[in-house]
């Protein structure tokens, strides 16, 4: 059964539970998420903690079968917690959370067949289809969906059935064809490296959807990596320059005749614990780099070798997208470019737009409630 006792020395409260999991949370911690300090509506935190005592402290605890009651000693103040919410928000351990999801790191050998598919009128019509597409999609970072409808709003319905979508310079969506007077090379048919779209930008867009209208021209092949993948094996394998590569921060620019956008970023960037979290890698889009004198022989040395790595068959994967198919890739995870084509040949055409990470984990989660 499940014990409670107060350890007033060190002002917290003790808890144990059936399973052989027990935790202590401090007092402050418990009186801040008392359940009558949040509108019950909202759920927003309306209590304030300024306005108790800094030294409040517990005067009894009390286990009523799920429920444990206590009495504060500032105003006598009782709170109600249920054990099984108390378990969950262990300090330490964190919420649950349906969008963390292991990144599954692929290489140049990863089969088509594993790349994650769905048919779109299944992934429109069916809730439970869409989550599991997703949890695979942010697993491997690159989805692919078959059964597109030939119109140049299908891609842009599908992104919104899962968030809002991203507005960049080049507007809510954008057409990848070739095009006189182009501001950017995907407007081209040349051939793009593998990169991360925007780096220029203080935030990258998350994922990005590409819909393929029109295929039919010679060349045009799309290629990918996993930079996750790349990233991890520098960390182990060269950590002199992963650590160049995390801890430097580069200028990248994008600009033209209406805007000039620059940020700093590091290639790799790494999240408060130290996980990755994301990359910044658009060689067309680096600015001059502008690091001390002294550094930079190093620098270039460790940039290069990642270049290297992102034209290696050791971890790229080519595919032709057909006319009817949409890739969906994490912008900040996986690199994306494309062989050159010959526009005289045929007519290639795919229509994109992005929907920010944020936007994918809440549909993720949202979508995981009607699971429970």
């Amino acid at each position: 059964m499940t014990t409670v006792s107060l350890r007033g020395g060190d002002r917290v409260l003790h808890v144990a539970w059936p399973d052989g999991t027990s935790a202590d949370f401090p007092y402050l911690w418990l009186r801040d998420n008392c359940p009558s300090g949040f509108h019950p509506q909202t759920q927003e935190r309306q209590f304030d903690l300024t306005g108790i005592p800094a030294d409040i402290a517990i005067t009894d605890a009390v286990l009523d079968n799920d429920e444990i009651r206590l009495t504060w000693d500032h105003i006598g103040h009782v709170s109600r917690y249920r054990t099984d919410w108390l378990h969950a928000n262990r300090p330490g351990i964190g919420l649950a959370d349906p969008a963390r999801i292991e990144p599954l790191l692929w290489r140049g050998d990863f089969p088509a067949r594993a790349i994650p598919r769905a048919a779109a009128s299944d992934l429109m019509t069916c809730d439970a289809a869409l989550r599991d597409f997703l949890v695979e999609t942010k697993k491997t970072g690159l989805s692919i969906v078959d059964g597109m409808a030939d119109d140049t709003e299908a891609g842009i319905a599908m992104a919104r059935r899962i968030g809002f979508l991203r507005e960049t310079n080049f507007g809510t969506t954008f057409e990848v064809m070739s095009k006189p007077n182009p501001n950017n090379l995907a407007y081209t048919s040349h051939a793009l490296p593998l990169h991360t779209d925007l780096a220029n930008q203080e935030l990258p867009p998350g994922f990005q959807f590409l819909h393929c209208l029109a295929n039919e021209a010679e060349g045009g092949g799309s290629t990918f990596c996993d930079g996750f993948a790349i990233a991890t094996e520098l960390r182990s394998d060269d950590p002199d320059t992963f650590r160049l590569l995390s801890q430097t921060p580069v200028p990248f620019r994008f600009h033209d005749e209406d805007c000039d956008i620059r940020c700093h970023h590091t290639v790799i960037d790494l999240d408060l614990f130290g996980n990755l979290k994301e990359l910044h890698f658009n060689a067309h889009l680096a600015g001059i780099f502008d690091l001390p004198a002294d550094t930079m022989e190093a620098y270039y040395q460790a940039y290069r070798k990642l270049m290297q790595m992102t034209r290696s068959d050791d971890y790229v994967i080519t595919t032709r997208l057909k006319g009817g198919e949409m890739v969906i890739f994490d912008n900040r995870r996986v690199l994306h470019g494309r062989a050159a084509f010959d526009p005289g040949t045929g007519f290639r055409h795919l229509r994109g737009c992005y929907v920010d990470r944020g936007e994918f984990d809440s549909r993720i989660r949202v979508l995981s409630r009607k699971k429970a």
